[in-house]
């Protein structure tokens, strides 16, 4: 059984498993919850603390950076190879900051809030080294061609670790902006913790921010080899989303100017991601408007307006309905789905407190909709993730009895470092990508890409669009389940 592998001692089995109860399946989100911030101490690059809990990793990238004369020891790698990406990890950050934000009284009534606050710290140590200057941010650590023609654990890397960057003559006003709002996310999280370290956060993302406005660019234009990865599509979100994100912690009228002067709010969105943060931005600014610091007309009406209809599609009552298979899950991309749906879940719970405050509901095209409706259809979703599906699977490594076990990662899919030294070569790790057995490593609290739009899972290392794990995926769904645990 897979609760006897490596490093599973750490979680008792009994709070592992789904049961059923009178043929009804009950879920334990406290559990569940309990792996999911597990899950970014498995992504840790650099040098690992005292207190690391999932000891089958080892330090790693202890010289990112020294090529450029600079340390980028830390971070996070981003999914299942050995790179360190910043978009998508600065996305990662904010949502786990924004869950902080929001449900902090609940993570820490479940013992996680100092969990949480150390996975946001992990990454925003991290900025704060990669952000030296005002207008300069390093961009990410590896080459991501070299690194995918390798299978390596993460302590064995071999490939370049590469630094790439973005400065006043290579712009990437996205780059900036997310890392930007990670940062003001993050310290409003940490205002109480630590306040000193709440104030150099906002120093740095007001810093941004303003590199983010003054040279315009796309950061995938400047650096053309993370193209292939992680492509922008477009810079206007994230000024938008750092704007809101830096009025929320500083509560200065410049950005609040900004919101409503700038010329294009996105319109109704189909899914929030680490590309796509427009839904993030609409709803900060509609939260002023419910508490009625902003008013409800112009631009920042627009914002308000937009998010209600991408929730109101989320939850089938609206105008253009988001797909949603047959076993009840929302479904976007055949790549990768589970982010999309967590991301509009947390949406979708955040918003429903949101009115819940004010005494207030969602207006859909269909109907009135409360915010314990909102919740319960947020709750629908985590639900069929942690296995009331078709398929009776969970689809979070770790949790339950019928998890992947074959999650496309490099770490999890070979022996730890812990057990066998010996270094595992570029070309020699594909022999333990290649054997048709689980992991010998549980990536706990992992979530995998998930199922097709018929509720179908393929448990194959290879099908990176199905079982390949990433950071951005769980980030949401931590204040989801600190909100319904």
């Amino acid at each position: 059984m897979a609760s006897t592998r490596n490093n599973f001692s750490l979680l008792p089995l009994v709070a592992l498993m789904s049961i059923l109860v009178n043929g009804v399946l009950s879920l334990d989100y406290k559990q569940a919850l309990t792996n999911s911030l597990l899950y970014y101490e498995a992504q840790r690059s650099g040098q690992l603390p005292a207190q690391q809990r999932v000891t089958w990793r080892g330090d790693s990238g202890l010289k990112d950076g020294q090529d450029a004369g600079v340390d980028l020891v830390g971070g996070y790698y981003d999914a299942g190879d050995n790179v360190k990406f910043g978009l998508p990890m600065a996305f990662t950050v904010t949502l786990l900051a924004w869950s902080v934000v929001e449900f902090g009284s609940q993570l820490e009534a479940q013992n996680e809030l100092q969990n949480a606050l150390a996975a946001i710290k992990w990454g925003t140590d991290y900025f704060i080294k990669a952000h030296p200057q005002p207008n300069l941010l390093y961009a990410g650590v590896g080459d991501g061609d070299s690194d995918h023609q390798c299978w390596q654990r993460p302590e064995d890397m071999t490939t370049p670790r590469t630094v790439y960057k973005i400065d006043e003559s290579s712009p990437g006003s996205d780059l900036a902006g997310e890392t930007s709002a990670a940062l003001a996310a993050a310290s409003i999280a940490f205002q109480h913790a630590d306040p000193n370290y709440s104030s150099l956060l906002v120093t740095h993302a007001k810093q941004l921010f303003d590199f983010a406005k003054s040279h315009p660019g796309k950061y995938s234009d400047s650096i053309p080899s993370v193209g292939q990865f992680y492509s922008s599509t477009g810079f206007q979100d994230e000024l938008l989303w750092a704007a809101a994100w830096l009025q929320r912690a500083t509560g200065d009228k410049i950005y609040q100017d900004f919101l409503e002067s700038f010329q294009g709010n996105g319109g109704t969105r189909s899914m929030f991601s680490w590309d796509d943060k427009f839904v993030g931005a609409q709803i900060l600014v509609a939260k002023q408007i419910l508490e009625g610091k902003f008013p409800s007309s112009g631009n920042l009406g627009a914002n308000k307006d937009e998010a209600e209809q991408f929730l109101c599609n989320c939850i089938q009552k609206g105008s253009s309905n988001i797909y949603k298979t047959s076993g009840g899950l929302l479904w976007f991309n055949e790549w990768n789905n589970l982010q999309y749906t967590i991301s509009a879940s947390l949406a979708i719970t955040v918003y429903a407190d949101y009115l819940s405050t004010m005494g207030k509901s969602l207006t859909c095209s269909s109907s009135l909709v409360n915010p314990p409706e909102l919740i319960a259809f947020a709750r629908s979703q985590v639900d069929y993730i942690l296995g009331a599906n078709p398929k009776s699977a969970s689809y979070m490594v770790g949790y339950g009895s019928n998890f992947p076990q074959k999650v496309h990662h490099r770490g999890a899919s070979i022996v730890s470092i812990k057990k066998d030294p010996a270094p595992v070569g570029c070309k020699d790790g594909f022999d333990w990508f290649h054997k048709d057995q689980p992991n010998p490593n549980v990536l706990v609290g992992a979530i995998v890409g998930g199922p097709d739009k018929n509720d179908n899972y393929n448990d194959d290392r290879s099908d990176f669009q199905q079982a390949e794990a990433a950071t951005a995926n769980s980030a949401g769904l931590v204040g989801v389940l600190a909100r319904i645990s």
